[in-house]
């Protein structure tokens, strides 16, 4: 099998993205650190669940749209559910799941936090770009996760939150 380097532009471009992608989550994670000690990913757990039915997910559910393993989820649920920002409940319709709920202090939380996040968010990313940049930045990034969830890039088991990472992982 023949090794297909980048090219020049594309390694410029990959390099960008991986600059502009940790220096991104770095200014998200710092905010979100500063203001109530958490970190990007346990704000988008309660994000996710802040804007579903009843404020409650199945935990693969959640996984799959945070595109995160089942396992960090978990340990990232334990924590919150320590702190009282969500709790796990049985699922109803299929007892062998799970359910994360958003609690009202999680919610009063989210609300709390939200206004610096957005603005963080805003100040670091959108405000740079112009408003055709954003599309292309959506475009581009709908195809990228497209291509994994078909296939493409990799087999259906390999998507984080399909992947087993212990027999009991209750989720």
């Amino acid at each position: 099998m023949t090794t297909r380097w980048l090219s020049p532009e594309e390694q410029r471009a990959w390099r960008a993205y991986v600059a502009g992608y940790l220096l991104l989550e770095d200014a998200i994670d710092r905010q979100l650190q500063q203001e109530a000690g958490l970190p990007h990913l346990y704000y988008s757990i309660l994000a996710n669940l802040s804007e579903t039915p009843e404020r409650r997910l199945r935990m693969t559910e959640l996984a799959e749209q945070l595109k995160i393993t089942r396992s960090r989820l978990t340990y990232a649920v334990t924590r919150l559910e320590k702190d009282g920002l969500l709790r796990r409940e049985e699922c109803r319709w299929d007892k062998r799941g799970t359910v994360a709920a958003l609690t009202d202090e999680g919610m009063a939380a989210l609300e709390n936090l939200a206004p610096g996040h957005v603005e963080t968010v805003r100040s670091a990313l959108f405000d740079r770009l112009t408003p055709e940049q954003v599309g292309q930045l959506e475009e581009i990034f709908t195809q990228v996760v497209l291509g994994f969830q078909d296939g493409d890039e990799a087999a259906p088991q390999e998507l984080p939150w399909r992947r087993r990472s212990s027999p009991c992982s209750g989720t």
